[in-house]
């Protein structure tokens, strides 16, 4: 007996501390979804990040966590960057891979500041909030095009803007990061990225992160040498100005662009992002140790898949979720986790018309689907996910097309048409570069189940298209999607809902609900 309550108090502290590991490690990549160009800060306890979704509306996600692993989104930075005919829709044109891009977000005497550009209005743009939960922001913006800047306040009190591309370029600001201030020129502070770094010559320099510790100057940066991959750099140096020396701290799976974050208890990561196909950019995790006053990225230059930190619950359902439509007093017309595909016209849609349900409305004539205003987008989600829905197409009219979306330049549809007075279900692929119907079946009810897989894993970018009619038995219609992710549109397939008129305006459809799985369902 002696030996045996010998053996369970030495081998218990065994047991206990491979099980705690095996419970509690956090994976990479952090978040299997298009969250790209983050940026980030730590405020007491609490990791806030930006990141980019171009011409999504509202823009600028911002994003919390307790511990780097497990984010939610919170907030966005605008519900309209502008209100003109390429945001909207409109006039033929739109901002698909404009809109707003890599932004930055920091904290500065009890006031959080979110900036971004963009190559659509030609603007920078700084946001501005006590609450970043609640609001309201205070928006103010330059006419010069601060590309893939970071905002940054130093020590002393100046603000400054550091910008490129290629040249490294310091710009000053006045002291409420509301203006540029006009008596003090632009600086170059790195002619040339690649000499400066070593790093092999490529053709993009961007991605530019300020960080100041321990007095120095930290510059995070991203190069693409040629026929290579994204590739990190870090320049240093003590004066803002300069001299700034740097060196490559990171080539590994194309792992890139972003910056330096503390943990509450002292630990260090660099935030960055990987390419992977048409899921979009995914967030990486990577622990940095500090040698000679250099950051040094990774577990011997390689980014690791485990990570010592808490594991991760789920996408679902604070960077996506499913939803039924129904709204208590008080609630959010629509959560945080939707984005409408550009600017949305809001006298064309509901979730009061008819209680419980999303109605999308048409008010004008389309011819395609990438130009029909009023697609609600969510984020599809690796490695596997799939999302259904229940749509009433009673109140179509002659020529509108109503369903569900795999929004990307190359896109694919699976809904309903009504064409000669008969009702179709109907896939569309556009694969090809141009919208193809692959098959169409008459059907005689109103209420029809759609469902859309996607397949990430192993970059297969892979997608099929399900209709029923009791949502219980299932069938395939139309053929595979082969997802591409094309910088045209510069953001990761989403899940949409839409509705558009051909021919006659006036109809509507009504969505039941959205559900959202993170793996195919059988």
């Amino acid at each position: 007996m002696k030996k045996i309550f010998f053996y369970l108090i030495i081998l218990l502290p065994i047991f206990t501390t491979n099980y705690c590991f095996a419970q509690s490690y956090a994976k990479n990549p952090i978040i299997f979804a298009d969250v790209p160009d983050m940026s980030m800060i730590r405020v007491g306890d609490s990791y806030y990040a930006s990141s980019t979704t171009v011409h999504m509306s509202p823009g600028v996600p911002i994003m919390k966590s307790k511990d780097l692993v497990n984010w939610k989104i919170i907030n966005y930075a605008y519900d309209t960057l502008a209100n003109n005919d390429q945001q909207s829709l409109v006039n033929g044109k739109n901002a698909y891979g404009k809109g707003s891009w890599a932004s930055s977000i920091r904290f500065n005497k009890g006031v959080f500041y979110v900036s971004t550009f963009s190559k659509t209005t030609g603007k920078t743009y700084i946001y501005s909030t006590k609450d970043i939960e609640k609001g309201p922001w205070k928006t103010v913006s330059f006419k010069s095009l601060f590309y893939d800047h970071s905002l940054f306040f130093d020590d002393d009190g100046k603000v400054y803007i550091i910008h490129e591309p290629f040249k490294i370029k310091l710009t000053e600001l006045n002291e409420d990061a509301s203006e540029v201030k006009s008596t003090i020129q632009e600086k170059v502070i790195i002619e040339n990225l690649f000499e400066s770094s070593g790093a092999k010559v490529g053709n993009t320099a961007e991605g530019s992160q300020l960080f100041k510790i321990n007095n120095k100057y930290y510059l995070f940066n991203i190069v693409w040498p040629k026929n290579g991959m994204r590739t990190v750099i870090v320049h240093r140096a003590d004066k803002i100005t300069g001299p700034y020396k740097g060196r490559v701290v990171l080539e590994d799976m194309g792992v890139a662009q972003g910056g330096l974050i503390e943990t509450t208890k002292g630990d260090w990561y660099s935030y960055l992002f990987r390419d992977f196909g048409s899921v979009g950019r995914i967030p990486y995790l990577v622990p940095v140790i500090w040698e000679d006053g250099w950051p040094v990225l990774g577990e011997n230059g390689k980014v690791p898949d485990i990570l010592n930190l808490p594991t991760s619950k789920g996408l679902i359902s604070n960077i996506v979720a499913s939803d039924e439509f129904k709204r208590k007093k008080g609630e959010r017309p629509l959560p945080l986790v939707w984005q409408w595909n550009h600017n949305p016209d809001n006298e064309l849609w509901s979730l009061i018309d008819r209680k419980g349900y999303l109605r999308l409305k048409t008010g004008r004539i389309d011819t395609e689907f990438t130009q029909a205003r009023n697609t609600l987008t969510q984020r599809t989600i690796g490695p596997k996910s799939t999302a259904i829905t229940l749509i009433d197409v009673s109140k179509i009219k002659e020529g509108d097309f109503a369903g569900l979306a795999l929004l990307q330049k190359r896109f694919g549809l699976v809904g309903v048409k009504f064409e000669n007075g008969q009702k179709f279900i109907v896939v569309e692929n556009a694969e090809s570069g141009k919208p193809i119907e692959q098959e169409r079946i008459p059907i005689s009810q109103n209420k029809i189940y759609l469902k859309a897989e996607c397949d990430f894993a192993d970059l297969k970018d892979v997608a099929y298209f399900f209709y029923s009619f009791n949502g219980k038995t299932w069938k395939p219609i139309g053929k595979q999607l082969k997802m591409t992710y094309l910088t045209a549109h510069f953001i990761g397939y989403r899940f949409g809902l839409f509705n558009y008129a051909t021919q006659n305006t006036g109809g509507y459809v009504d969505f039941d609900f959205y559900d959202i799985k993170n793996e195919i369902s059988k």
